[in-house]
């Protein structure tokens, strides 16, 4: 069997264990990018970590300007902390929710939204995965027709064809395709004339869900996704 990795880079590793306290600041923010290659360069940082590698990794004090992050540079971090995260949460959930594990996650979130759910049982559902209602006992509120798909690639315009024929054979008023790839153009381009029927989640879509009703969903649901909030300063206003 041959080597699954098709893209790599030799690395020569000159040191493992240097303390991060012996690093500014502003290079520790640098070395905290979520890029797998990326050359640091703000504030003179290579000569000053060449320096610092002469001097046995202990710091130098060189007089540089070293810049503050400014609010553009802040967010960007943001972004990437928030863009890896989302990349983990949604390989973790690829794995534990493979299938028609996927449609008891949704189902679940709907729950925790308030809705009445009957969800099909494994095997040929004619096109229902979900149908989840609003109101009392799921009676005479929203009716949402659900159809969920976990394949490996963006969904196309038959599936979201299907779902519409089935709202109807169903007496759903509204639509929910959830595609954990995503969807093709002939699907998006669609929004606007389903819009008011139609909505779409992807894998993004599903996991802020998850964190909006993260504490409604179930202990087992819960222990399966086992998520920490945490806080960050938020330069976007």
């Amino acid at each position: 069997m041959g080597s699954p990795y098709f893209h790599y880079r030799k690395v020569k590793w000159f040191a493992t264990d240097i303390p991060r306290d012996n690093f500014d600041q502003d290079l520790l923010y640098s070395f905290g990018a979520f890029m797998t290659v990326c050359q640091i360069h703000k504030n003179n940082a290579e000569e000053r970590i060449k320096a610092m590698a002469n001097n046995g990794w202990k710091h130098v004090i060189q007089h540089t300007n070293v810049l503050p992050l400014d609010n553009e540079q802040e967010g960007s971090i943001i972004d990437n902390i928030e863009e890896h995260m989302f990349d983990q949460i949604s390989d973790y959930i690829t794995r534990k929710f493979k299938g028609h594990r996927l449609e008891q996650l949704i189902e679940e979130i709907l729950k925790a939204k308030g809705y009445t759910t009957y969800r099909s049982p494994e095997g040929a559902d004619g096109g229902i995965d979900i149908l989840a209602a609003s109101g009392e006992l799921g009676f005479g509120g929203t009716k949402i027709c659900v159809q969920v798909k976990s394949h490996d690639a963006p969904v196309d315009r038959p599936a979201m064809d299907q779902l519409i024929g089935t709202m109807s054979n169903v007496g759903a008023e509204y639509g929910l395709l959830v595609s954990w790839r995503g969807f093709k153009t002939t699907v998006t381009k669609e929004i606007p004339k389903q819009f008011f029927k139609l909505r779409l989640w992807d894998a993004n879509d599903v996991i802020r869900e998850i964190f909006i009703y993260y504490e409604q969903l179930s202990l087992e649901i819960k222990s399966e996704i086992p998520l920490k909030q945490i806080w960050v300063l938020n330069f976007e206003e």
